[in-house]
């Protein structure tokens, strides 16, 4: 698959895309990034790509002419015109299925904005999706470009060990439990703490039924609303039910 980034601050990516375990997805081309700096396409001797808002306001907004050019080559050169991705806090919020579905298809154009936004007219005639990542708002779309291609990049073949990604928070419409490693005990100021037994227990069904209460009320404590979604897909179990219905919430 192949993401085509649009943005005013490409050196942001060159460091996330050679580090850690994802970068394996990036060097082998399965998920291939090409960047496209925004000014490259943009008139005049200081490269604008941004003006003030009709009807007044704060700050500056980014102009349409400069990315319809970096669209058209990047259609250009992909022979094609991708689905163009926009992040915004007024886009459809990233989740663990969105990013399976993106993960696998053909990539996309990854529309990073600035300032007060980007002109409307260019979002109503090209934008396809618009993501957000939350309730919150960043100074720009790299960072969740970032984050996406992160998300993305996880879920491709040999990226990870094979089971690592099935039992993500959210794969399976619930949270992921603890984790514990070594060692066994770990002496704090506070009195030694404890792995919990059964995992040393070497009983693959007990451990199996432990990680999924866990998880199940971790989800009821924190994301009530993720066991609702659960309850109505009917992803929980009779002994899913009767374990929620024991805890005292």
């Amino acid at each position: 698959m192949r993401f085509d980034v649009v943005t005013l601050f490409p050196e942001l990516f060159a460091p996330h895309l050679a580090s850690g375990i994802t970068r394996r997805a990036f060097e082998s081309g399965q998920v291939d990034v090409r960047l496209w700096p925004l000014r490259d396409f943009a008139d005049g001797p200081y490269r604008r790509v941004d003006d003030r808002p009709f009807g007044g306001g704060p700050g500056m907004v980014m102009m349409a002419e400069p990315l319809q050019r970096a669209l058209e080559a990047v259609a250009a050169d992909r022979g094609q015109l991708p689905a163009v991705v926009h992040f915004t806090p007024t886009g459809r919020l990233l989740t663990q299925d969105l990013v399976q579905d993106l993960a696998g298809g053909p990539g996309a154009l990854l529309l990073c904005g600035r300032y007060e936004g980007i002109d409307q007219r260019f979002i109503d005639r090209h934008v396809t999706l618009e993501i957000s990542l939350g309730d919150f708002v960043l100074s720009g779309g790299e960072l969740p470009a970032l984050v996406l291609l992160d998300a993305v990049a996880r879920l491709q073949d040999g990226v990870l060990h094979a089971p690592s990604h099935q039992q993500d928070s959210f794969s399976d419409g619930l949270l992921e439990g603890p984790a514990y490693s070594r060692p066994e005990c770990w002496p704090t100021p506070e009195g030694d703490r404890l792995v919990p037994p059964v995992l040393l227990s070497g009983h693959h069904g007990e451990i199996a039924s432990w990680r999924r209460q866990q998880a199940l009320a971790l989800t009821a404590r924190r994301r009530p609303d993720l066991i609702a979604a659960a309850r109505a897909a009917g992803r929980l179990s009779a002994a899913d039910e009767r374990y929620l219905s024991s805890l005292a919430l």
